[in-house]
């Protein structure tokens, strides 16, 4: 098991109730540790149900949902970013 800095940004932080979580994960991905959040409660199981609207970055770099996790410090989960 590793252990993740897991960073919340906009509705997703509203709908957690927080902006960030310590984890242990044995994920291999992004997508698995959504899973493992998911687990946590119907607050993260809202803020993941429609991941197409998601966007991640892993150790500050942006990366798909499958991209795989390897020694990851630090995830952040947000909706996609805007222009302005």
């Amino acid at each position: 098991m590793a252990q993740v800095d897991v960073l919340y940004f906009a509705w997703v932080r509203e709908r957690i109730g927080h902006g960030s979580d310590r984890v242990d994960t044995s994920a291999a991905t992004v997508s698995a540790l959504m899973d493992e959040l998911v687990a946590k409660g119907p607050e993260y199981a809202a803020a993941f149900e429609d991941r197409a609207a998601l966007r991640a970055a892993v150790d500050q770099t942006l990366v798909d949902l499958d991209a795989p996790l390897g020694g990851a410090r630090e995830v952040a989960i947000f909706p996609p970013m805007t222009g302005g």
